[in-house]
């Protein structure tokens, strides 16, 4: 009777249906492409490209850009991404399938940028790596980092570039009161940007 009595506690299979939720909302996310501008936004190597192709499953569906900066698809093959716009490369596979398949739709989205990414490093909230989906400048980068740590040192925020052969000083201090903004500069790929 003992035994009996323990199965009864089924509180568990209750926070079952709670926890679903959570990893069904991540797939939804990763599905939309990110906010890049299609006619604008230049693939690069590692960048993660979802395809569509209008009631072709076959040949739809979620490819990474090679280092080679090239993608594989069915029928057509290798098709050089890299450099591209995404507004390029629905063009350019559109044409390719076209001569498999009558009036094909294509779709290109970038799901997921990695070519591109800058660095905040030191006291920040969030130091690590970020992509480099949209213009940033240094402000919006260390808000996206969660913002200075306690003892940080905004008046002399460095942004290393080149492998350090460019170094360009950042005062936050004064941004933020609307003085010398020209040193609030757009980051490029690679940038690192260094807090003390």
């Amino acid at each position: 009777m003992a035994c009996a009595q323990q199965p009864p506690p089924q509180p568990p299979p209750q926070q079952k249906p709670a926890s679903p939720q959570q990893p069904s909302n991540i797939p939804a996310a990763k599905g939309v492409g990110q906010p890049v501008d299609p006619n604008k936004y230049l693939i690069g190597p590692e960048d993660i490209l979802g395809i569509e192709v209008w009631r072709e499953a076959e040949l739809s569906g979620i490819v990474a850009v090679r280092p080679d900066g090239k993608i594989t698809r069915p029928l057509i093959g290798e098709v050089q991404a890299a450099g591209e716009t995404p507004a390029q490369l629905t063009k350019e596979l559109t044409d390719k399938f076209a001569v498999y398949i009558n009036r094909p739709d294509v779709t290109v989205m970038v799901q997921e940028v990695r070519s591109k990414k800058y660095y905040i490093d030191g006291m920040v909230n969030k130091p690590g790596e970020f992509p480099l989906v949209t213009p940033t400048r240094v402000f919006e980068a260390i808000s996206r980092a969660g913002g200075f740590q306690e003892w940080a040192d905004k008046k002399h925020v460095r942004i290393v570039r080149n492998e350090g052969k460019d170094i360009f000083k950042f005062n936050y201090n004064e941004v933020t009161n609307g003085k010398h903004m020209e040193q609030n500069i757009e980051l490029q790929n690679g940038d690192h940007i260094v807090v003390k």
